[in-house]
């Protein structure tokens, strides 16, 4: 359990952040500015709150009332910052083992030939930094953090200096990491994709303030707060099973609340339980069943919110079992006649959704004891 309560300010600037979060990867989210990396900061001891609590597990890091301010290096907090900073007179295993040795053997918890596996270093331990790709530093930024054994692992955007190829290069690392060591993890990103494809728990911030923390699905489904969760990349996140494969079309057929979602194959076992982004500019509506259509996707509904601005388009939130966005023009909202309550039939397109688009659909995972 990761409790945070804290206030700081610096300048005009004021941060007043507090949310509690169940084990998993913790995602806090939200544009440039919003207070991200300076909370994390807080959490990592590297700056120190005016005023509030933090606590992991039961451990209190820093408490104003109470006179506790741990020092950085006994919160025993892995961080991995946006470059990965690796020491370049030492070869990849040296810097894998530095933070290793400064824990005694007895709090040691993560194995350094797992972690090399899982982050497939092998082919890199005796290399230098200044020859290594910026995804191959990251891993072993991230191994590094790991092989502190950290009772909980801050990541401060890892990806954000990373071209889209090293930044997909990275990401299947990471979900091993979670689902593999199952150490709670906090994660720092301004990307919807990556809260998605990683997040158990979403932290919303804006201007210093958490606005909203929960659920990936009941964050990401919320139409008051697509302003900060982002207008263009609006949808929903439905929680799906893979049900089985259409191998003579290439497709998979994904089961969630009754109904059954065909996309492009993915390859992944039946039973896998994913996290789906539905695109709201994806999503048509029909006050009918069509026929004669090539949508492959149509699931009946209720609509129970409408969010209208300025501008030609309005936000649709449906019930399909699961919340459902559709983004539609002002013009067919009045030619259909919607309102909450009336019935329609949801239409997304099988291409529209991407491996981009997919994420683990598991609640927040057990993990090991960290001694």
């Amino acid at each position: 359990m990761l409790a945070v309560d804290v206030r700081r300010r610096f300048g005009d600037f004021r941060l007043d952040a507090r949310f509690e979060a169940e084990g998993g990867v913790t995602a806090l989210f939200g544009r440039s500015g919003s207070g991200k990396t300076t909370l994390v900061n807080l959490l990592a001891g590297l700056d120190r709150p005016d005023d509030g609590r933090i606590a992991v597990d039961g451990t209190v890091l820093f408490d104003a009332a109470g006179g506790i301010d741990l020092p950085p290096e006994h919160r025993r907090l892995g961080y991995v910052f946006q470059e990965g900073r690796l020491f370049p007179h030492l070869s990849v295993r040296g810097n894998l083992t530095f933070g290793m040795r400064r824990v005694r053997p007895a709090d040691r918890h993560q194995d350094f030939d797992q972690v090399v596996r899982l982050l497939d270093l092998e082919p890199l331990l005796d290399r230098r930094p200044r020859s290594l790709s910026g995804g191959e530093k990251q891993r072993v930024a991230i191994g590094r953090a790991l092989l502190a054994s950290p009772r909980l692992l801050l990541m401060d955007e890892p990806l954000a200096s990373l071209d889209a190829p090293r930044k997909n290069e990275i990401l299947p690392f990471i979900e091993r990491l979670r689902d593999v060591l199952r150490l709670p993890v906090v994660y720092v990103s301004h990307a919807v994709d990556e809260v998605v494809r990683l997040a158990d728990t979403l932290v919303l911030l804006s201007d210093g303030r958490t606005v909203a923390a929960g659920g990936v699905e009941d964050i990401m489904s919320r139409l008051d707060l697509r302003p900060l969760t982002g207008r263009y990349e609006a949808g929903a996140v439905l929680t799906a099973t893979v049900a089985g494969e259409d191998r003579a079309f290439d497709l998979t057929e994904l089961a969630f609340a009754g109904h059954r979602l065909l996309v492009p194959r993915l390859g992944l076992p039946e039973g896998t339980r994913l996290r789906v982004r539905v695109r709201a500019r994806d999503v048509a509506l029909s006050l009918s069943r069509p026929t004669g259509t090539s949508v492959l996707n149509v699931f009946p509904g209720v609509v129970r919110e409408i969010e209208t601005g300025p501008g030609p388009q309005v936000d649709v939130l449906l019930d399909v079992g699961q919340p459902l966005i559709a983004r539609i023009t002002r013009r067919s909202l009045a030619e259909l006649n919607l309102a909450p309550g009336r019935p329609v039939f949801a239409l997304l397109k099988a291409v529209a959704v991407d491996r981009h688009s997919l994420g683990h659909g598991g609640g927040p995972p057990s993990r090991p004891d960290a001694r």
